[in-house]
């Protein structure tokens, strides 16, 4: 992969972190506030709904965290080491683990008559893409796993 490429990911795995950082930071609280006033019989539902999605934001980070260093290893020629296979793991769990907070939070608001249907509609979006993207680096981890098991079975028959 050329350098420009990878620079180009980076630069917007960067970008999403930024974005998601400040509306973590800036608008969700003052969008709970506002949903809280608007819709009075939900607003004990402020905290809970807030804590679910920070909750999902330190995967969704640490995921991040771990595309990166996977870039790095590709940028370094280390794309097929045991290191970008752990790395790739890591991400799959972060994404399930992300899907798992997303359907119980969708569950409780059920449960509390809450779930309006555009916040289904955001939550199924946000649900089948870490779903997504939990079953494309499966596959990835996979690929990188045979490669990497070839590899080191070519070199050990290279150096016999």
């Amino acid at each position: 992969m050329k350098r420009g490429a990878v620079t180009a990911l980076k630069a917007a795995i960067f970008a999403i972190g930024i974005v998601v950082l400040g509306l973590c930071i800036f608008a969700l609280p003052s969008l709970a506030k506002s949903s809280a006033e608007m819709f009075p019989e939900f607003a004990y539902l402020r905290y809970p709904v807030l804590l679910g999605l920070y909750l999902t934001a330190v995967p969704f980070f640490y995921a991040l965290y771990q595309a990166m260093k996977l870039l790095h290893f590709i940028d370094n020629r280390m794309a097929f080491s045991d290191l970008a296979v752990y790395t790739l793991v890591r991400i799959k769990y972060c994404a399930s683990m992300i899907s798992i907070l997303y359907v119980i939070g969708m569950i409780f608001l059920l449960t509390q008559n809450a779930l309006h249907p555009s916040i289904a509609i955001m939550g199924l979006v946000i649900l089948f893409s870490s779903i997504v993207i939990m079953l494309f680096s499966a596959v990835l981890q996979s690929l990188f796993k045979n490669a990497l098991i070839m590899r080191l079975e070519n070199e050990r028959d290279g150096a016999v």
